[in-house]
């Protein structure tokens, strides 16, 4: 189970996973995950090459086809993976059916892989009560963060980079600034580096400084996203600020005492 915040690069991260996957891999994705249970399964066939009678399939005839499939892929060596992305919004009773579909199993592995990718959310979704038996299967799981002041600067080169650019134009002011109002996501970094290189370039400015990555982020994000960042890093900054005060007045009364 894969999850992070929204842009943080979930999608980016199973584009990769897909690339790198071997030639003995079978692999179904699943980009629409609001689907009922027969759904679902309909859509797992389609992924996998699986041809059924719309007319009379049911849960049982889905369910039998896909197993024969995965018995099938195992026989010629062949795994079969199963990606679905959003997968926050899955309902309880489709994921209780994907359960079902991990039932098929050797004595030594598991017949079919399921990767989920999703928000948060997921995470809270598989704490109910009647998806504990999904959510002790799951055997790896892994949360996405922001990135940090320092990854933002490497990324922002590296992007630079890449598209043979030079990775100096932005000023370590601007970079403190993407990183403060993007709040570490890749995408609106990605977002706010565009703009504000637009920007650069229409008033002819070599660098990209503090001022255009705020004018940028203004376009980008709005007044109110702009305003409502810049008042919890203010109020960052006076938490951070007041501790130290408490700290340096408690060292100082220690010495004195």
């Amino acid at each position: 189970m894969l999850t992070g915040e929204v842009g943080t690069g979930k999608t980016t991260v199973s584009r990769k996973l897909l690339q790198d996957l071997s030639d003995d891999t079978q692999t179904a994705v699943i980009l629409n995950p609001s689907l009922s249970a027969i759904e679902l399964l309909a859509t797992v066939c389609d992924e996998l090459g699986i041809k059924y009678d719309t007319n009379t399939s049911s849960l049982k005839v889905f369910t039998d086809k896909i197993l024969n499939k995965l018995a099938d892929n195992h026989a010629s060596g062949i795994n079969t993976v199963l990606i679905i992305d959003e997968a926050q919004h899955l309902m309880p009773e489709v994921l209780e059916q994907l359960r079902l579909l991990t039932n098929l199993e050797t004595t030594r592995e598991k017949l079919l892989q399921v990767v989920l990718i999703g928000q948060p959310e997921l995470q809270q979704l598989l704490r109910r009560n009647e998806l504990r038996q999904l959510a002790q299967r799951v055997t790896a799981r892994y949360h996405l963060l922001p990135l940090t002041k320092a990854e933002v600067a490497l990324y922002v080169a590296h992007r630079l980079q890449v598209a043979n650019g030079n990775s100096s134009i932005f000023t370590s002011t601007a970079l403190s600034s993407l990183f403060q109002i993007s709040g570490g996501i890749p995408r609106v970094i990605n977002l706010l580096c565009d703009r504000a290189m637009t920007l650069a370039y229409t008033l002819q400015k070599p660098l990209i400084t503090h001022q255009l990555v705020v004018g940028a982020s203004y376009q980008v994000l709005g007044d109110d996203i702009v305003q409502q960042r810049q008042k919890e890093l203010w109020k960052q900054i006076f938490v951070g600020s007041f501790v130290t005060f408490i700290i340096l007045g408690l060292v100082v009364g220690g010495l004195y005492a």
